[in-house]
């Protein structure tokens, strides 16, 4: 399966495809209040709005999305570290990528393209750490392993929101 990358640094370009490719790959989980598209959307507009925010997106043959990562620098204060709790100040002490989201639909699970969009992500930014949050439950634990083979480290328990489950707050060197 052919597939291109497209860095965005814009969500003015990058908002209506992400949309659609989450709306896909979420399909299971919609009816959740904290997945709902509506909830993503008012999520990415502000994600779209903080600094250092990026984007890439997968496209099949035909142009259709068919897989997605985007995030933005997160400082020492921000609300991402905060709703954590208490983080190790090697973490925070420098700007960080906060990975808000990732996704690949059905047909492309299990080919290696989540890690393409991932490290294509990851490249050429300047901070020291990335981080991300995973749902343990997710895939019976197999996403959180996936994240683990990848070189995140669990840092902590989240849960951003009421709706939303709990959360495991992982972390890594960004250039590793």
């Amino acid at each position: 399966m052919t597939t291109r990358l497209r860095r965005f640094t814009e969500l003015e370009q990058a908002g209506g495809p992400l949309i659609e490719v989450y709306a896909e790959v979420r399909a299971p989980l919609l009816h959740l209040p904290n997945y709902a598209v509506s909830t993503f959307a008012d999520r990415l507009e502000r994600h779209g709005r903080e600094p250092g925010f990026g984007a890439v997106l997968a496209f099949d043959a035909d142009g259709r999305p068919v897989g997605y990562a985007y995030g933005n620098t997160v400082e020492a204060g921000d609300r991402w570290w905060k709703r954590i709790g208490d983080v190790d100040a090697e973490y925070t002490s420098s700007p960080a990528l906060a990975l808000k989201e990732i996704g690949v639909t059905v047909p492309y699970r299990g080919t290696g393209l989540a890690r393409r969009v991932h490290d294509e992500l990851l490249a050429g930014r300047e901070e020291r750490y990335v981080s991300l949050m995973v749902n343990p439950a997710a895939g019976e634990g197999k996403v959180q392993r996936v994240y683990e083979s990848w070189g995140y480290e669990a840092i902590g328990a989240v849960q951003p929101s009421p709706d939303s489950p709990v959360l495991t707050a992982m972390v890594r060197p960004l250039n590793s």
